[in-house]
């Protein structure tokens, strides 16, 4: 009996044994990080927008993703369109305004048929043709110029309505550089904003050097638009930004236009300013009023110092109030203080003509353009 409760015993260990020896071991505790997981690549593609937009602050303080490499933009207004013309012409699936007949003869006709959308600001402002934009289908709308009292919610409303990003762009003739300097980092064309930068750069110190020399003694003038030359650019507008500068601007009205076609006066008014030159818009009443006897009575008429400011493809002076100021300053120095410039006013135009027209500027072009702007 004993024998064999022995064996039973014996038996029962050595079961144990083996069972024991079939289960798994117990971890023993380790100070060892856990290694990471092994990446796996998954067959279904996730969308990565990031890799294809950046973030960009624009002159509102607006953060917007725009695409990292932009190849098709489209200008808010005539203003940008002139702006960006100089800069990436290449880049323009539409423009704002089309293009004057004048136009041809400095202008790539490869530009020509690009669809008009027409604009967010200005004398066509609200006339933005949705469908139009969106089947031009750039990557970007961008506005440039002086901001509104709405902006942010002007180019908010644009990006929400067409799923376009929308940005604006400060401008104005004393920081038009930083303005071109902006738009090469947007666009991805720093060299050639550089160039157009320090052009903007040189002209405008140039001016300020020519003001500086001719101090306190600043010719009187008007600058007469419309078809009777009843309007001003008045004082203090940012129409007028050159016109303040560059002499002694007697339109003073009580509530100056943001409109390029002025404040609206009356001859009696403009009697009583009698600068010593009158300018006239292209398209005003330049040459008809030497025969007015009403406007014989002015004595910048008399003496034969009124000119028409010459246009081609765009306005000199503004209108809209772009790059195309630049000429303007150098016209009206030479015009105004000729014996205190110290430039060629036909080389500088065609530099100008070059560096935002991209075209050869011929001598000839030169002569018309500036045949109604030395007087009568």
């Amino acid at each position: 009996m004993k024998k064999s409760l022995s064996l039973v015993l014996a038996l029962i260990l050595s079961l144990s044994l083996v069972l024991a020896a079939c289960s798994p071991a117990a971890e023993a505790p380790s100070n060892t990080p856990t290694p990471s997981p092994t990446p796996t690549v998954s067959t279904t593609p996730e969308p990565t927008p990031a890799a294809d937009a950046v973030s960009f602050t624009d002159s509102a303080g607006r953060t917007v993703d725009v695409p990292a490499d932009i190849s098709r933009i489209a200008p808010s207004g005539p203003l940008a369109q002139m702006v960006l013309f100089a800069l990436a012409p290449e880049k323009f699936v539409c423009i704002s305004t089309a293009w004057s007949e004048e136009t041809e003869q400095y202008i790539d006709t490869a530009y020509y048929n690009l669809p008009v959308l027409g604009q967010i600001y200005g004398s066509g402002s609200g006339e933005l043709n949705m469908e139009a934009l969106a089947a031009a289908d750039p990557q970007l709308i961008i506005d440039v110029g002086e901001p509104k009292k709405t902006v942010v919610e002007d180019m908010d409303a644009i990006t929400d309505q067409t799923s376009i990003p929308a940005v604006h762009i400060d401008a104005a003739t004393a920081t038009m550089g930083e303005t071109y300097r902006t738009l090469g980092k947007l666009l991805g064309l720093e060299a050639r904003a550089e160039e157009l930068a320090s052009y903007c750069d040189e002209v405008y110190a140039k001016t300020l050097a020519l003001m500086d020399k001719v101090g306190d003694n600043k010719v009187s003038l008007l600058y007469c638009t419309g078809d009777k030359g009843l309007s001003v650019i008045a004082q203090g507008s940012y129409h007028a930004e050159v016109l303040d500068l560059m002499g002694d601007n007697l339109a003073v009205v009580d509530d100056p236009s943001s409109k390029g076609t002025g404040n609206e006066v009356d001859l009696e008014q403009i009697l009583l300013w009698n600068p010593d030159v009158v300018l006239f818009a292209p398209g005003s009443i330049y040459t008809t009023v030497k025969n007015d006897p009403a406007w014989q009575e002015l004595s910048a008429i008399q003496t034969h110092r009124y000119y028409q400011v010459p246009f081609g493809p765009y306005n000199w002076l503004g209108f809209p109030p772009s790059v195309n100021r630049y000429m303007g300053m150098l016209w009206l120095g030479t015009l105004l203080y000729p014996d205190d410039v110290d430039y060629d006013l036909y080389t500088e135009a065609a530099r100008y003509y070059k560096l935002f027209y991209h075209t050869d500027l011929t001598y000839a072009q030169y002569s018309a353009l500036i045949d109604d702007s030395i007087g009568q």
